[in-house]
């Protein structure tokens, strides 16, 4: 195979590396804080899903991410700051997803009596040598130099400066990070990194929801009956799309998947899949031009028909590399965030997954 047209379309690259993440800067990030609730603030759509799902009308959830947006490079704003002050729990993924985390904690009002709970936590992680520099390891994000001179502050003297490191929720920073520290030296060093992308997994998900359903409890125990009740009502649900994956994708002859960033470890993992990414673990960590020489070998060693690419980022180079291979694009959706279209659409984490499922079945045949 003749690899002289993807060579020439690599010379392209940094046009299209400036391309990849697309996201509708005009839209707002919804809710405000609602006196004589538990107001419980989310980080991004698939936490606020189960969250509001489990809550029901006794809770009022604010999600930080603005629909349309990739959370890989957002940051909080002054606002956030303003409502996660003032509320009772912030859930965050954990794992690395969040790099701004601990400064953003440390920079809540005073006597805020927020609990912070990584819901990630108790998931099997996967760590990877995949190093793509945008804050998965516990680091805050390029653009943010301050926050990234102070993240590793967590465990040193220069914590203890701060008004809030005795905070409860400036603790539960510190445990998140220790804990992903302790994952990444037990592998194998500090080469290895958490892959964060825990919720792409329906199995991984129900640990998400049962840590958000204890965590409501512990802050507003005189309704754990209802969470307890919306809780098992969810758990079923994932359960039974957990059953629908195992048993679709083991019928499949085909295995080996080709997607834009390696954001469905996770999913491969839990239903046999083998995951080959263009990108790295952040959907704009730069590819080398090596890397997309050797997808396309694999392409047409495996017979693979489809090159999955993403809603929330461009496809740019998932369709230079099915141009070059002589091969179809599909949509794979990591569950990151909705579209204004898929939000108008009311499709959520549950119409997603099952998009996912006869897409993969399309093209694993």
């Amino acid at each position: 195979m003749s690899f002289t047209g993807l060579n020439r379309k690599l010379l392209l690259m940094p046009a299209l590396l400036a391309l990849l993440v697309l996201t509708a800067c005009g839209a707002k990030s919804g809710g405000s804080i609602v006196e004589g609730k538990v107001n419980v603030v989310t980080t991004f759509y698939p936490i606020y899903e189960f969250t509001s799902e489990i809550g029901g009308d006794d809770i009022n959830v604010i999600n930080l991410l603005p629909v349309g947006v990739e959370p890989h490079d957002w940051t909080p704003r002054s606002q956030d700051i303003i409502n996660t002050s003032k509320s009772q729990l912030f859930l965050y993924n954990g794992a690395g997803l969040e790099g701004w985390v601990p400064n953003f904690l440390k920079s809540l009002d005073s006597g805020s009596e927020v609990k912070a709970v990584a819901v990630s936590e108790g998931v099997d992680y996967i760590m990877t040598d995949e190093d793509d520099g945008h804050n998965h390891g516990g680091e805050a994000h390029a653009e943010d130099e301050h926050a990234h001179e102070h993240a590793e502050d967590e465990h040193g003297e220069d914590a203890h400066e701060h008004e809030h490191t005795e905070d409860e929720h400036t603790e539960e920073a510190h445990a998140e990070e220790e804990h992903a520290d302790n994952h990444t030296e037990e592998a194998a060093g500090d080469s290895l990194h958490t892959d964060p992308h825990t919720w792409v997994s329906p199995r991984s998900a129900l640990i998400m929801a049962e840590n958000i359903k204890d965590s409501l409890i512990a802050a507003d125990p005189e309704h754990q009956a209802g969470y307890e009740e919306r809780y098992s009502k969810l758990a079923e649900r994932l359960q039974a799309l957990d059953s629908k994956f195992e048993t679709e994708l083991a019928k499949l002859p085909n295995k080996e998947i080709v997607v834009s960033h390696q954001a469905f470890a996770y999913l491969a993992r839990d239903y046999g899949l083998s995951q080959h990414a263009i990108m790295g673990l952040s959907p704009d960590a730069e590819p080398r031009g090596q890397d997309l020489v050797n997808l396309a070998t694999l392409v047409k060693d495996e017979g693979i028909k489809y090159i999955f690419f993403e809603e929330l980022v461009s496809d740019k180079l998932a369709k230079t590399l099915a141009a070059e291979a002589g091969v179809e694009t599909m949509v794979l959706n990591p569950v990151e965030g909705l579209t204004e279209a898929q939000e108008k659409n009311g499709d959520n984490y549950f119409t997603l997954m099952e998009k996912n499922l006869q897409n993969l079945i399309l093209a694993l045949q």
